[in-house]
Order: structure tokens, then C-alpha cells, then sequence
């Protein structure tokens, strides 16, 4: 149907699409958050839970999602993720209390886990090594350009026409590109398909790796290590940050969605530039090997925007506030795609969905623990200093750990195959 450039360009265009339309759904719950508080009669530590409950459900299906992207398929995957996401996306305008909206949630973040393991593994599917960091860095910017449309969007269909129908157009637009999709999108290139190849040399071929092999490594352990503290910043602003504003800071609903669009431009920015920036290293040092240039980035990046929030919970102005909320935002997406990068650096392919789902549920139990303990932080401190300097200290701790344990992984050795062979395509190389 297209020729295979323009089948790459489409994949990205589409994974693009999916990560605008998945943090639309999900930052719209916190855009309306003020709303639903007051509709409800909910505290700010019952909030905190609803907020945390998505990711019960998000970091268990990181890690199912990626072995049923092994299994049957990236496209097939994240079809039914975006469906199974948007039509619960869509059930919350029918909640009614705090029970309702925590079984809602818990099954939303069900359907939003696979996202970013299948797009992890479609990218492995089109794409050579040298350029999957910029690839995974442009596809993943479409998040922050969705979080940023959220605000105003939900923002002005919850005060025009109430929060509830904010939810449902926002179902009814998943479901559109879950059609397009299916009939536009192949699972791998033609040329993958070939049945026959013939080496007239010696060729090597891996040692056919377990998944418990990799999840015994200190590379992937603590690369989820800096992952968890990378979306503990996250769903600090994700979930909590506009009631901030509304709270700490005293801006309008209408003040406040406007505010929160300045950290996801940024961000916008930081994610679609980490890629390139990532693997512009990777060429220019790599003498040093591949993890050299991934965790300059990483390292780097974390740290700086570790230092940016814990800043914001102690200044005293909005706009200072937001200044480091927004530069925090964008060297933390800086690092966004170094993380999938580090897996499909040192992950033989068959494992690739798998072990990245086993980081990405690793990483987002941060999304269980971080938007109920801020809750409960603001709840008995009255402020949200501590939670800012919390988000801070973790990534700085994080980032420190990945230069001393991040290391490139020691496989078994391969066998070796002389003379001519001949094999199918099945056989791993």
C-alpha cells in the first residue's frame, strides 16, 4: 500500500497521534480536578488516591502489555489498548462517587499500559539502532503537546458545558484513530517476511536469552530505578500541579488552564529534542560504546530537573513557580526516550516488549505512590513544600545511581556457525 519510507513516516505519525490523545485522556482528570472535587465532596487525600489508582492498573499492564506486544504483535496491542483506554476514558462521566471513580481509573490505566512497550517495539520493528532514540523521542512528544492542549480544551468544555462531556468527546477521538490504525499501519516492514537467506561466511548466533536473565541485570533495575524517580516528578505535576495553582496560588480555573499549557510546550521541546540529542552522542563518542552517550543525557538531565522542582516548592511567586515547574518538565523529557533507548541498546529483540514492560511497570509504581503521599503531604503539612522537595531529592538520588550501575550487560557467549548455512528468517542473528 505505501512504499516503506512513507509506511515509516506514517508509524510515526500515528505513535505521534497515539501519545497526544493518551495524555489528553490522562491529564484531563487533573484539568478538571477542582470541579470533580467540589461535584463530589472528595478530600484532597481521597483525590490523591483516585489520582494514584490509575496507575494500579497503568503498571501492572506496562508489563502484560509488553509480553502481548512479544507475542501477538505491536499493532494488535495497542489497538486494543486504545480502545479498552478511550471507552473508560469515556465511563467516567458516569461516576457517581469516590468507589465509582476508583474501579473507572483502575481499569483506564489497564488500557493505557501497553502504549509505550508497544511503541517501544513497533520502533524496533521499522527502525535500525542508530536512529531509534530520535525516532522514540518524536513519537513520544506527541504526550506533552497532549497535555498541553488538555487545559484549555478541558478546561473550557468543563466550564461551557460541564466536566462530564469533556470526557466523552475525548472517547469518541480514541476510537477514530483506533480505526485508522487498523487499516493503515503494518506490524513490520515487507522485506521482514523473507523465508530464505544464504551466508557463505562464518555468522554468529545469540544465545537464546531468557526474560529472567534481563530482570536479574543492574542495568535494567536501575535504569527503572531513574525511571520511577523521572514519572515521580511526572505525576506530581500530571496530578497535582493544577490544583496547585488553584490552591497554593489562588489563579481561577480559567487562569490555570492557560498556566499549565507553558510546562508542556517546554516539554514538548525536551522530549522531541532528547532523542536526537541522545543519539547525536551516540555517534559523536562512539568510541565509548552506546550506554556513554545515553546516560551523559540521562544523568545530566535528571539532575537538572531535580533541582528545578525542588526550587519551585520554595519560591515565592507564581511565575517563578511556574518558571521551574516548566524548565523541571523540560530536562526531565530530555531523558524521556534514554530510557526505551537503554532496553533496546542491550535487549536481544525477542525480549524487547518484555523487559520494557517490566521497567515501565517498575517505573510507574511511582504513579501509585507519588499522588496519594502528596495528598497526604498537603493534607497534614497545609503546603506543598515537602512534596516538591521529595520529587527533588528522589531524581537526584536516581541520577547518582545510574553512573555507578548502569553498565553494559555481560551475555553468554554466543555459539558460532561456520561454513555456508542456510535458515530461515526465524532464526535469530
Amino acid at each position: 500500500m505505501f512504499s516503506q519510507g512513507k509506511s515509516k513516516s506514517i508509524i510515526i505519525l500515528f505513535l505521534f497521534l497515539a501519545g497526544v490523545i493518551n495524555y489528553l485522556d490522562r491529564s484531563a482528570l487533573s484539568v478538571a480536578a477542582p470541579y470533580i472535587q467540589s461535584d463530589l465532596s472528595l478530600t484532597p487525600t481521597e483525590m490523591g488516591i483516585i489520582f494514584s489508582s490509575f496507575s494500579v492498573g497503568y503498571a501492572i499492564f506496562n508489563f502484560i502489555g509488553g509480553m502481548a506486544a512479544d507475542r501477538y504483535g505491536a499493532k494488535l496491542t495497542l489497538f486494543v489498548a486504545m480502545i479498552v483506554w478511550s471507552l473508560f476514558s469515556g465511563a467516567l462521566a458516569l461516576v457517581i462517587g469516590f468507589a465509582s471513580m476508583i474501579i473507572i481509573r483502575v481499569l483506564f490505566g489497564m488500557g493505557e499500559g501497553p502504549l509505550t512497550t508497544t511503541t517501544s517495539k513497533m520502533i524496533n520493528n521499522w527502525f535500525p539502532p542508530s536512529n531509534r532514540a530520535t525516532v522514540m523521542g518524536l513519537a513520544a512528544s506527541g504526550t506533552p503537546l497532549g497535555g498541553a492542549i488538555s487545559g484549555p480544551i478541558v478546561g473550557f468544555i468543563a466550564i461551557t458545558y460541564g466536566w462530564r462531556i469533556s470526557f466523552i468527546i475525548i472517547m469518541v477521538i480514541g476510537f477514530i484513530w483506533s480505526i485508522c490504525w487498523l487499516k493503515f499501519v503494518k506490524e513490520k516492514p515487507e522485506n521482514s517476511t523473507e523465508k530464505i537467506k544464504t551466508e557463505n561466511k562464518k555468522v554468529e548466533r545469540e544465545t537464546n536469552l531468557k526474560l529472567t536473565f534481563y530482570l536479574k541485570q543492574k542495568t535494567v533495575l536501575f535504569t527503572a530505578f531513574a525511571f520511577f524517580a523521572y514519572n515521580y516528578i511526572l505525576f506530581f505535576f500530571l496530578t497535582w500541579f493544577p490544583s496547585f495553582l488553584v490552591d497554593a496560588r489562588g489563579l481561577s480555573i480559567q487562569q490555570m488552564s492557560i498556566v499549565t499549557v507553558i510546562p508542556w510546550v517546554l516539554g514538548f521541546a525536551g522530549l522531541a529534542l532528547g532523542g536526537l540529542v541522545s543519539d547525536f552522542f551516540y555517534k559523536k563518542f562512539f568510541k565509548k560504546g552506546v550506554l556513554f552517550s545515553r546516560k551523559l543525557v540521562l544523568v545530566t538531565c535528571l539532575f537538572l530537573s531535580a533541582v528545578c522542582i525542588g526550587f519551585a516548592g520554595l519560591v515565592t511567586t507564581t511565575a517563578s513557580a511556574v518558571t521551574l515547574v516548566a524548565f523541571s518538565v523540560f530536562f526531565l523529557y530530555l531523558t524521556g526516550s534514554i530510557y526505551w533507548a537503554i532496553v533496546n541498546d542491550v535487549v536481544d529483540k525477542n525480549n524487547i516488549g518484555s523487559v520494557g514492560g517490566f521497567m515501565h511497570f517498575l517505573a510507574n509504581t511511582a504513579g501509585i505512590i507519588g499522588p496519594t503521599l502528596t495528598g497526604f503531604l498537603v493534607d497534614k503539612s497545609g503546603t506543598y513544600t515537602a512534596a516538591f522537595l521529595l520529587a527533588g531529592g528522589l531524581s537526584v538520588v536516581a541520577s547518582l545511581a545510574v553512573i555507578r550501575f548502569v553498565r553494559p550487560i555481560t551475555k553468554p557467549a554466543p555459539q558460532i556457525i561456520s561454513e555456508n548455512v542456510t535458515f530461515d528468517s526465524k532464526t535469530r542473528m
